[in-house]
């Protein structure tokens, strides 16, 4: 991923490494960067230190990351959230990922899960759609939090279907799936909905993917229950401060990400121009 040759950066690393996590220790988005450091760790012989700093829909770790030196001695775990949905949820956002980070690689991405209370009377995506449309404005959605890349996934799904269905926000995926296995809400989207199938209090509708999971082969897409085109990945990859020299970074998918970065921005900015969201 990183690369101590060139004659910019021919000394590097002669000191630990930080990567800057804008989640709290334990979850999904503390543990991948966890494995990374450890394995980044061996190939540079230095110390990789993670440096959680949760809160603000990642806004506080991004902030710090970007006013880092550009040094190579600083890097933040970015995400779909941090890198290409605050640009339009916040009216006002203290860092620009396209301005103020060099990409340095995609790490992985993986789809949502329509997960449903086991009570609500739908088995399939057309069924819930048939019953919000039944019952306008009764039936409730969990999110992460207002922005979130669940939230966003549940306001596409309302604006594809046409429907009329309450948000409620939760400080974090975690109470959110909590609350839908309890009952207290309808549905949800969530990357690690699977997990939560075992005890039978939830059931999974559709994949936000646009083939099927090789994790639930079958379970249908989004795409295949009636929603054309419907697509809703979470991502999660690796940036630098800007002007960080290149010869350090040279990672084998950085301008990949780039592109990857550039082209979720405006996607979910209709999604979010549409929903009329805007966070303080």
């Amino acid at each position: 991923m990183l690369s101590p040759g060139g004659s910019a950066a021919q000394d590097y690393p002669a000191k630990p490494v930080r990567i800057i996590v804008p989640y709290p220790p334990g979850g999904l988005g503390d543990l991948f960067p966890r494995a990374l450091g450890s394995g980044l760790a061996e190939r540079l012989g230095q110390p990789v230190v993670i440096d959680n700093r949760p809160g603000a829909s990642q806004i506080i770790g991004a902030q710090l990351a970007a006013r880092a030196t550009p040094d190579g001695y600083t890097l933040f775990f970015g995400s779909v959230t941090s890198l290409a949905i605050n640009v339009s949820a916040h009216r006002s956002l203290p860092y620009d990922p396209v301005r103020d980070f060099a990409p340095v690689t995609l790490c992985f991405s993986t789809p949502l899960y329509l997960i449903a209370n086991a009570a609500v009377a739908a088995t399939s995506v057309r069924e819930l759609i048939a019953l919000a449309r039944a019952r306008p404005g009764k039936l409730s959605f969990a999110s992460g939090g207002p922005g979130s890349s669940q939230h966003l996934a549940a306001e596409m799904f309302k604006s594809a279907a046409g429907i009329d269905v309450v948000h409620v926000p939760y400080k974090g995926a975690a109470p959110a799936m909590a609350d839908v296995m309890a009952g207290q809400v309808d549905f949800m989207f969530e990357g690690g909905g699977l997990s939560y199938l075992k005890d039978g209090k939830v059931r999974a509708l559709a994949v936000t993917s646009l083939k099927r999971s090789p994790a639930a082969p079958g379970l249908p897409t989004m795409n295949e229950s009636g929603l054309p085109g419907f697509e809703a990945t979470i991502w999660f990859g690796i940036v630098a401060p800007t002007q960080t020299p290149r010869s350090i970074i040279a990672p084998s998918t950085p301008d990949e990400f780039a592109r990857r970065i550039d082209a979720e921005i405006p996607k979910w900015r209709k999604v979010i121009a549409d929903a009329k969201i805007a966070i303080e």
